[in-house]
């Protein structure tokens, strides 16, 4: 199978399970620490967005559905809010790298939950169609060159806007496993503004699907 440049051996998998119980072949095999290194200097562009100067014009959706998205100003400034910070469940793994990246785990070193936000030039987006630029944000994960291998075995799920606690940002979910290791991740794409964020959550021995619920319930994606 012919691979994208963007993706590191690091990635490479056997197979991928997803939610629907479908099977996606993939080439090589799983790395024991993957998926949680991908972000170092693979995966989607890792150019950091801009820190805004103002906040963007005009109202804000009061949802982000992969529809809604595309009333986004070009201007809106796109972030993960950090809901890690202050909670004795979690620990720093890997600090922010600099280039939009960095990775929690959880204090019994079950999992990981590994944070990227940047521009995505790299990515192959359709412009005004968030949801299968968001699959082409995960087929560019996983390793592979178009999204329609991704979007059939994808199921949508969301992440919290604003705040946590609430399901207002529409998003793309695939989930993979490994003998004991089982991981999640879960990404969008804003064509609006040319900027993509996901993350990845992996563990052994832990609850992959509560974790991944706490993960998206304590860290909200922030626009402005």
């Amino acid at each position: 199978m012919t691979r994208i440049s963007q993706v590191s051996p690091l990635v490479r998998l056997a197979a991928v399970s997803v939610v629907a119980l479908a099977v996606l072949p993939l080439s090589g095999c799983l790395y024991a620490q993957i998926p949680a290194d991908v972000p170092d200097g693979d995966g989607p562009d890792p150019s950091p967005t801009a820190s805004p100067t103002e906040e963007a014009s005009g109202d804000l959706p009061s949802t982000l559905t992969f529809d809604e998205g595309a009333a986004l100003a070009p201007s809106a400034y796109i972030q993960w809010g950090d809901g890690f910070v202050v909670d004795d469940g979690w620990k720093i793994v890997k600090p922010d790298d600099g280039n939009g990246g960095w990775t929690y785990g959880t204090v019994d070193d079950t999992c990981t939950a590994q944070f990227w936000q940047g521009q995505i030039p790299d990515v192959p987006t359709v412009a005004g169609d968030d949801s299968v630029s968001s699959d082409a944000m995960l087929a560019v994960i996983l390793g592979e060159t178009d999204a329609a291998a991704i979007t059939p075995l994808a199921t949508t799920g969301a992440f919290s806007y604003q705040t946590g606690g609430n399901a207002d940002v529409e998003n793309r979910q695939v989930e993979g496993e490994a003998g004991e290791r089982t991981w999640s991740m879960a990404a969008r794409a804003f064509t609006a503004t040319g900027v993509g964020l996901y993350v990845i959550v992996d563990c052994t021995g832990g609850d992959i699907d509560a974790t991944m619920a706490e993960v998206i319930d304590k860290n909200a994606v922030v626009v402005q």
